[in-house]
């Protein structure tokens, strides 16, 4: 929100007035002086016009879970246990998922009551890494990695694939890279062979990876520099 418009939203100030305080450096965004009346504000900062508080700034949290199989990815359900079942934070209901996993698939799951956050890491056009262990019910050949990064024609969404990158790691088993998030879009990629996916894990979403520390269920606050890499 704009500066003058958090102002003007008490009874006490007009917008012209607004403006005309924020000009003579009465206002203090996080303890610095703001004479920009256009200058955006978020509502986890610390916002003063003089002595007076006018917002005192919520704690912005960001949180990585090693989401277990069988959990949904949801903030509730009625048959399921969610991920913020697994959270025993006082304000987990003030948070939402950046970036969700099928019931089935298990792994990094970010959480955050920082939307910009959250939407600076999910947006398609950021284009971050996401990267998966795949196993799969058929043997995984060389030619699989040619086509991933070509790209796969999806008919349903009328769209190619941006290239993927695919490490095998064993016969039936394959890191996948993404660098987007399509609907199932690695059981469809699988598919393309006829090869079903048997299990699924996230390893890592843009240069935040599951910290291999955290048993299934367990959960831990980012750190300074995952939440900066975003």
């Amino acid at each position: 929100m704009r500066l003058d418009r958090l102002l003007s939203h008490s009874p006490l100030y007009s917008r012209r007035r607004s403006r005309l305080l924020i000009s003579a450096g009465r206002l203090r965004v996080d303890g610095e002086v703001v004479r920009d009346p256009r200058h955006e504000v978020s509502t986890f900062q610390r916002v003063e016009l003089d002595d007076a508080l006018l917002q005192a700034g919520r704690s912005a949290r960001y949180w990585m879970l090693h989401k277990p199989v069988g959990v949904v990815s949801a903030t509730r359900h009625d048959s399921h246990r969610t991920v913020l079942d697994l959270l025993d934070e006082a304000d987990k209901h003030e948070l939402h998922l950046a970036g969700r996993l099928d019931l089935n698939t298990s792994g990094l799951l970010l959480l955050s009551n920082d939307g910009h956050w959250s939407r600076r890491i999910t947006l398609p056009e950021q284009r971050k890494p996401k990267v998966y262990l795949v196993d799969t019910e058929q043997p995984i050949s060389a030619d699989y990695a040619e086509v991933f990064a070509r790209g796969l024609y999806f008919a349903y969404e009328d769209l190619t694939t941006l290239p993927a990158r695919l490490e095998l790691l064993g016969s039936h088993r394959a890191r996948l890279t993404l660098f987007e998030g399509r609907y199932h879009q690695v059981k469809r990629m699988f598919g393309h062979f006829r090869n079903r996916v048997v299990a699924l894990h996230r390893e890592q979403m843009g240069e935040i990876h599951l910290d291999p520390n955290l048993a299934p269920g367990q959960y831990r606050a980012l750190t300074a520099a995952e939440i900066a890499s975003v």
